[in-house]
């Protein structure tokens, strides 16, 4: 449970998180350090070309930007956006799959502030793939997760496959 309602940026410990061949962040954990409950809120820091996430979209979570240092671009359905220091995104539940990632020789930091409803279903249109988390959603408590499947779409079977 949080102590305190405030924290400042500096104070906020970073994790590894990615591949390290395409994708690579660094993450701060923020919200539940602050009390949040109904909000996930995090610190991101991309390296030079890379992105934190594939290209997805979620079925069920809102999820907003605001790029705090760096220059990136912002993949967003079909188009490409560039963003910078004091841009705020949105990336709407439901709507076009988005992926940020770092375009200049820094680093790109953001906060990142999404819903944090489960169950969720998220889809990656690059690779073809699908996920759910329910018991907790992308972002929350792993531990309290009662189902956490990623597939292919391809591998879809009909509603009575395997039925006797």
């Amino acid at each position: 449970m949080a102590t305190h309602t405030i924290l400042n940026l500096k104070d906020v410990a970073l994790s590894e998180w990615g591949d390290g061949k395409h994708f690579s962040a660094q993450l701060g954990a923020i919200g539940q350090r602050i009390g949040a409950q109904k909000l996930g809120y995090r610190l991101v820091v991309l390296p030079p070309g890379k992105s934190g996430w594939p290209f997805h979209f979620h079925h069920v979570n809102e999820e907003m930007f605001f790029i705090l240092e760096g220059i990136g671009t912002l993949r967003h359905g079909e188009n490409e956006h560039p963003v910078q220091p004091g841009d705020v995104i949105c990336a709407a539940p439901g709507g076009a799959a988005h992926q940020l990632r770092t375009t200049s020789g820094g680093e790109l930091r953001y906060l990142a502030v999404s819903t944090m409803e489960a169950p969720d279903v998220f889809e990656y249109p690059d690779s073809g793939k699908l996920g759910v988390f329910v018991g907790s959603a992308p972002g929350g408590d792993a531990n309290k997760r009662t189902l956490s499947f990623f597939g292919h779409l391809s591998s879809a079977v009909d509603y009575w496959d395997g039925e006797s």
